[in-house]
């Protein structure tokens, strides 16, 4: 699992001149613009109700002793559940609605890596693109937060909080992963095949994802290069899996 994180991370290296060389900075304008616009909702949003779902939290302690402490520490408990959630649901909106785009990018990485498209091609249309882009992160969404709302309750325990934390980075970079690798996979594998070839991958999925995560941290920037990174790795990497199970199909 290890080895396969570390791979998928690797496959870094080459996005950015892979993207000059192609020339793929065009495709990414409308999915930036859609990025920067669900980041500012949602980082308005976390500012403004970060304070209310502290309060919230701090009423269901019914002891005068120790009020002060609770209340400082839902407040922070409060600004997390809002940054988790907030991550979750940017991640979503620009996948999902970014998927006839990068798409486009990944066929022409594809083409540019075998030559031509094969293994068991899908044409597909744009409508097609984006509906497959919307179920896939809503199936995602549903799960994640299902296991997002427990991780974070562990918060609640010292000492396992730090494990919590740690829960939560890999759980996110996985779906983050997962999204960008369905942007390939789409053309070549239905629905269930894509879902069944990922968890089998899932290392891959999580590397790619880590750096997803870690570039949302950084400031502007981070949401500008995020897409466009994760989604030409992923495609690098997804190509080289498929090629591989193409390879043992043959023989």
């Amino acid at each position: 699992m290890i080895k396969n994180i570390l791979s998928g991370i690797r496959a870094y290296k080459s996005a950015f001149s892979l993207l000059s060389k192609l020339k793929l900075w065009n495709y990414f304008i409308i999915p930036v613009v859609i990025s920067l616009c669900t980041a500012i909702s949602i980082g308005s949003a976390a500012y403004a109700f970060s304070d209310s779902i502290g309060q919230i939290l701090a009423k269901m302690w019914i002891w005068d002793w120790g009020k002060e402490t609770i209340a400082t520490i839902t407040s922070i408990l409060g600004g997390i559940f809002i940054i988790a959630i907030g991550l979750i649901l940017y991640k979503y909106i620009i996948l999902a609605l970014s998927a006839p785009f990068m798409s486009a990018v990944s066929e022409k990485i594809e083409i540019h890596v075998n030559g031509e498209l094969h293994y068991n091609y899908r044409n597909t249309t744009f409508q097609k693109q984006l509906w497959r882009g919307i179920r896939i992160n809503i199936r995602n969404l549903g799960k994640e937060i299902v296991l997002t709302i427990p991780i974070l309750l562990l918060k609640l325990f010292p000492f396992v909080n730090i494990f919590s934390t740690v829960f939560l980075i890999l759980l996110q970079a996985y779906y983050a992963g997962f999204g960008n690798m369905d942007y390939t996979l789409e053309r070549h594998l239905n629905y269930k095949n894509s879902i069944n070839f990922i968890q089998k991958n899932k290392g891959y999925s999580i590397g790619n994802g880590i750096i997803f995560m870690a570039c949302l941290f950084i400031p502007v920037i981070g949401i500008i290069i995020v897409l466009p990174l994760s989604v030409t790795a992923a495609s690098l990497k997804t190509i080289e899996l498929l090629n591989k199970e193409n390879e043992k199909a043959i023989l």
